[in-house]
């Protein structure tokens, strides 16, 4: 163990941790302002921003502090450093930094994007002078016209920190951000030909201190302190990015990754920030319906759950006549509410996994020119496109033995081997085709359970609109074990469901559906999911035991 004092203030750090000055003084709850910095990203410490005060503790307790200033960001926190951020001498370094990257800065916060997050703003009200003493005109750059399809530079609100230029080299390996020119005419840009459309472009916006790299999504549809924040998993392939998802009435108006070293670490896909606006869809199921021969008897959803409970019941009592098919895209709780509810009126139910949709091989970064993956890998998009396969797998397996893949039970609809069948969907992308549907064409109940309209809907006997992952709660597990939470950031659309309500009241439990009592329920019956009881599910998420996990 190391001892590092800050501000007074002793911290012990572990004999593995690498920690700067910047680290060990947040781990008292001491912030040393910086903009050029990032953990994931290589050090520069060209912004000067976290100037600190640094010497050494000599055996016999005397300390000997090194004469100048140096960045909190390049020097490393060791046994005996002693760390002052709070003197007069780092006080005024960091005005005379501020004043100097306010020079030529525009006052448009108004404006602006960053308003609100932005640590321009923030650092100028901690750290900065209530005034500026420039009397000439300011600098004035244009912006550019385009580098890229989701990204927009305004380039006289940069300051030059360089984190989107190393995000490209370092993490994408894209490199098509760089710095022109010297001087006051430094600036950022593209390589002439080569936009930022990278696949994981949209971490640059996140990434900019400022409000010089914006996202051309959000550009002016929100300010930021209208936005509601919650915490929740990306659902748009297994690695499940831990994310951010910012709403405002209801209605859901950007992603953002949330930093966690169990998940993806500090960023997320393009694919995954962008690919939410089904949720908003004007497809999307929005009615109940019960039908008979194909005309629509009810669409009141306490009478089609009951339709539903009944149809079942009744198949029930022939053996081995229901079949369920489990979406990868449903989440623990709500696979678990399902097979147990079909469990408990047979014990000769069929469960199913539904289509775990695969498109083409995991793309990892970062990369060379010529395509090839540079290690160490620092980010990777799943070629597997379902959020829970591991965790509906780990269900299906305690209720089921093993797990029937979707085309085994398929072939078995065929054959007229079921009189009932139980379908959830959730794929936004789509999970059966027209000749897989025909499957069900000759089977007496065809419930589907879905967010959008599918083939299967023209065989539907009942259809019960359900909810995006922005309007359920419950768990994840993702590629490898880890268990995440899912939260419920907005409400559906009328005329649908959270499915956890929606299932909770088709196996007729009493009161209102509580996830906190159903998972510990789930980790007491189930020895593979075990972990979700924990209370850090919450907060970073679990990882479930290897041998639960499957391959």
């Amino acid at each position: 163990m190391a001892t590092v004092t800050v501000n007074g203030k002793e911290v012990e750090i572990g004999a593995s941790e690498r920690l700067n000055c910047i680290q060990a003084a947040s781990k008292v709850g001491v912030e040393i302002p910086a903009y050029c910095w990032h953990p994931a990203l290589s050090v520069v410490a060209s912004c000067r921003m976290c100037l600190v005060e640094v010497g050494d503790k000599k055996p016999d307790g005397t300390v000997a502090m090194q004469p100048k200033l140096v960045p909190g960001c390049q020097t490393p926190a060791k046994d005996g450093t002693v760390i002052i951020s709070d003197s007069q001498k780092v006080k005024d370094a960091r005005k005379a930094t501020l004043e100097y990257l306010l020079l030529n800065h525009p006052l448009d916060c108004p404006t602006c994007d960053q308003a609100g997050e932005c640590y321009l703003q923030d650092y100028s009200f901690n750290y900065g002078r209530g005034y500026s003493r420039l009397n000439e005109p300011k600098n004035i750059k244009p912006d550019k016209t385009y580098i890229g399809d989701q990204i927009t530079l305004f380039t006289d609100r940069c300051i030059m920190c360089t984190r989107c230029v190393r995000f490209t080299r370092e993490v994408s390996g894209s490199a098509e951000l760089q710095v022109v020119s010297r001087g006051s005419h430094e600036e950022i840009d593209i390589f002439p030909g080569h936009p930022v459309n990278n696949p994981l472009a949209g971490n640059v916006v996140d990434l900019c201190p400022v409000g010089a790299l914006c996202s051309k999504d959000f550009l002016y549809q929100q300010r930021v302190w209208w936005l509601k924040s919650q915490s929740s998993v990306c659902p748009g392939c297994s690695t499940g990015c831990s994310i951010t998802v910012d709403q405002n009435e209801e209605r859901v108006y950007r992603l953002h990754p949330r930093t966690n070293e169990k998940a993806q670490g500090h960023f997320m896909c393009d694919e995954g920030r962008f690919g939410w606006k089904y949720t908003h869809s004007d497809q999307r199921l929005t009615s109940p319906e019960a039908r008979t021969n194909g005309h629509v008897t009810s669409s009141d959803f306490d009478s089609v759950l009951a339709s539903v409970r009944t149809a079942l019941k009744k198949a029930a009592q022939g053996k081995g006549k229901v079949a369920a098919v489990l979406s990868p895209w449903m989440t623990v709780e709500e696979a678990y509410l399902l097979a147990g509810f079909l469990k408990s009126l047979s014990g000769e139910v069929t469960l199913a996994m539904g289509p775990v949709r695969i498109e083409g091989k995991d793309d990892q970064f970062p990369k060379d020119v010529k395509g090839n993956v540079v290690e160490p890998v620092k980010f990777t998009i799943r070629a597997e496109k379902a959020p829970n396969r591991s965790g509906v797998e780990a269900v299906l397996s305690h209720f089921a033995g093993d797990v029937m893949p979707f085309e085994e039970l398929l072939r078995l609809s065929s054959t007229g081997k079921f009189s009932a069948v139980y379908l959830v969907g959730g794929d936004p992308e789509g999970w059966i085709s027209e000749i897989q549907a025909e499957a069900f064409s000759k089977i007496e109940t065809v419930i589907v359970q879905d967010i959008l309209s599918s083939p299967v809907l023209k065989h539907a006997t009942h259809v019960l609109p359900s909810g995006t992952f922005v309007e359920r709660e419950g768990v994840f597990v993702n590629h490898k074990g880890l268990a995440q939470m899912i939260r419920r950031s907005v409400r559906g659309p009328d005329g649908t469901r959270p499915d956890g309500r929606l299932l909770w009241e088709l196996a007729e439990r009493s009161g209102l559906i509580q996830t906190d009592t159903l998972r510990s329920e789930i980790a007491a019956a189930i020895p593979a999911l075990a972990v979700i009881g924990n209370a850090e599910l919450k907060v970073n998420g679990v990882l479930l035991d290897e041998a639960a996990v499957a391959v």
